[in-house]
């Protein structure tokens, strides 16, 4: 490949003989450097082997790690059912013999009962036996006396003996009335006592019940409260938008003048709402419109112009199409992490990609490209991908959502495969349910039942098994299926409901300090870690961590600044915790 361009520079040496020597010393020099690099490049392929080797080991020791671990996990699942199992079980025999024992318990006291009314009328029938003996001996005594006869002096003597002891028994009998008239017996003395014990108790535990009780109450009366006030609002809306709404649009007529006829209109149209439609027959005439300029006016050089848009002059419109926009925009995302993971810090995206293009497609036409991509991105609001990064790029959107969207979805991925034992791709109905419970065990239960609906929105009401991995598949222009976009849709809609909840616990303020929006924060998020709370506050008032802010912000830019990056709930609400527990009891 070299020889043609040695024998071409040879020949110029021979023609120009006056600067032969100056031309010899620069074709030597080159020789020496290409001697060089050869040497260079056969000393390096032994380590470049070297490094493909163990690159491979490392990706077999990785996969045999992951299996390893997906067997530790099934038999600890395995192991969780037997110990639920074995839990069941002793509270069926508990319960079982509970009922024994309370079953026993009757039995005594009716035993005891029996026992005790046997007991007194033993007592009375002693009591009968030794009457009728004493009036057998005395009908015998008399019957004596009226043969052998009597002393009237001695029966005298006996009668007034008699009445002395009577007398004497009447006081003690009296004595023992005065004495013991208020005092009951030890057996009812016992009995009442118990049955004031359990009295007590029962009153502890009803007292107890009822105070838990009218603290799900004041919550209740609050979530009332509130649920009044949303309707109310809804309410108003609805009639305000009753007012205001129009007819609604024959959209099917848009396929008459959209390239690709009905077909293409019905691909674009389908599961969109109006207001969606509005936005892809802008982002079509926009984007016909487009094709058809062939400049773009410079922005200029000033400092409040973007880096990537600061030229003067007119600038060459590239006519890219969408995929060509998608593709280059994934590529301007995977170098930029894969430099932040090599130099471990982050880079700002308006810089990075300016970098990129000079890089790529050179200084020269650098801003053609970014005026193109720009312009592109502006349009096509409704594709994810070049919203996305037109929101960033432009300061709307923190660059940490993009990431934590990403990173959601990964596993949300990871544990669909992790419940995949089979391997075969595909998950039943159930599976797939708790399998997103896993992944996302704060999110309700309507909130999982939208996304298994959109998970099955392709599929017949008869089948079950439902194919995961095609749900996170993207066309050629980087459009996501509808159960991605419905998990990210999910993902706004709930950090909007984290903040609303934020804002109603700060109340009426219209500023706010670093320690009162922390407050904030573990209040509604009790679970939320002091790291989590400082990053939060940082940035919301544009502060690193070890920079508390003491300075007051105002709230709408606080909430703006919070609804611009990665924020989300860490734990359950108190309002969902008292709805659980009160679900329970």
């Amino acid at each position: 490949m070299r020889r043609p361009y040695r024998e071409i520079f040879e020949f110029f040496i021979d023609n120009f003989k006056t600067y032969k020597p100056l031309l010899s010393a620069i074709k030597n020099e080159y020789e020496v450097t290409l001697a060089h690099q050869k040497k260079t490049i056969r000393a390096l392929e032994p380590l470049k082997a070297m490094v493909t080797t163990a690159s491979e080991e490392c990706t077999q020791q990785i996969l045999a790690l992951q299996e390893k671990e997906k067997d530790e996990i099934n038999m600890l699942k395995q192991e969780k059912q037997c110990l639920l199992k074995f839990i069941d079980n002793i509270k069926e025999e508990k319960n079982s013999l509970q009922t024994q024992v309370e079953h026993l318990q009757t039995s005594v006291a009716e035993e005891y009962t029996r026992y005790l009314n046997e007991y007194g009328a033993r007592k009375l029938l002693l009591a009968k036996l030794n009457d009728m003996r004493n009036e057998q001996l005395d009908m015998t005594r008399h019957q004596v006396q009226d043969i052998k006869g009597e002393d009237v002096v001695k029966l005298t003597l006996a009668l007034k003996v008699a009445q002395q002891d009577l007398t004497k028994a009447q006081v003690k009998l009296n004595t023992m009335i005065a004495d013991y008239g208020d005092v009951v017996p030890r057996r009812d003395f016992e009995s009442l006592e118990k049955k004031y014990s359990d009295l007590l108790q029962e009153m502890k535990t009803l007292q107890k019940d009822f105070d838990q009780l009218h603290k799900e109450y004041e919550t209740l009366l609050e979530i009332h409260r509130e649920t009044a006030e949303e309707r109310d609002n809804f309410c108003a809306e609805l009639q305000r938008v009753q007012c205001n709404y129009t007819p609604r649009p024959n959209w099917p007529k848009c396929s008459e003048v959209i390239p690709g006829g009905a077909d293409r209109w019905g691909c674009l149209a389908e599961g969109k709402s109006s207001d969606q439609l509005v936005d892809v027959l802008l982002e079509e005439i926009a984007t016909g419109a487009l094709k058809e300029i062939n400049v773009f006016p410079g922005w200029g050089k000033g400092d409040k112009v973007p880096v990537y848009l600061r030229h003067e002059g007119e600038v060459k419109n590239k006519k890219l199409t969408k995929k060509d926009v998608v593709n280059i925009l994934k590529d301007v995302w995977k170098e930029k992490i894969a430099l932040e993971q090599q130099t471990g810090k982050r880079s700002s995206l308006p810089e990075f990609f300016l970098s990129y293009l000079q890089k790529k497609y050179g200084d020269a036409t650098a801003m053609e490209w970014s005026y193109t991509l720009y312009e592109n991105m502006r349009l096509c609001r409704s594709n994810h991908v070049l919203s996305s990064f037109y929101n960033i790029l432009t300061g709307k959107v923190g660059e940490q959502q993009y990431h934590g969207q990403n990173q959601l979805i990964s596993n949300l991925q990871k544990e669909l495969a992790a419940c995949d034992s089979s391997n075969s791709g595909s998950l039943t109905s159930k599976q797939f349910s708790m399998a997103l419970r896993e992944a996302f065990p704060l999110k309700r239960k309507e909130s999982i039942q939208e996304l298994v609906d959109a998970s099955r929105y392709k599929l017949d009401s008869t089948e079950d098994l439902i194919d995961y991995i095609s749900l996170f598949k993207e066309d050629e222009e980087g459009n996501a299926e509808p159960f991605v976009a419905k998990l990210r849709s999910q993902y706004v809609r709930e950090k909007q409901e984290y903040l609303k909840q934020l804002k109603s616990k700060l109340g009426d303020v219209i500023e706010v300090k670093a320690d009162d929006l922390k407050g904030a924060f573990c209040t509604i998020d009790p679970d939320i870690d002091d790291q989590m709370v400082d990053t939060y506050i940082g940035l919301a008032y544009q502060v690193q961590r070890e920079q508390p802010g003491q300075e007051v912000v105002p709230v709408e830019t606080t909430l703006e600044r919070l609804l611009a990056g990665d924020v989300r709930r860490v734990g359950p609400s108190p309002r969902e915790q008292s709805m659980a527990g009160f679900e329970g009891e």
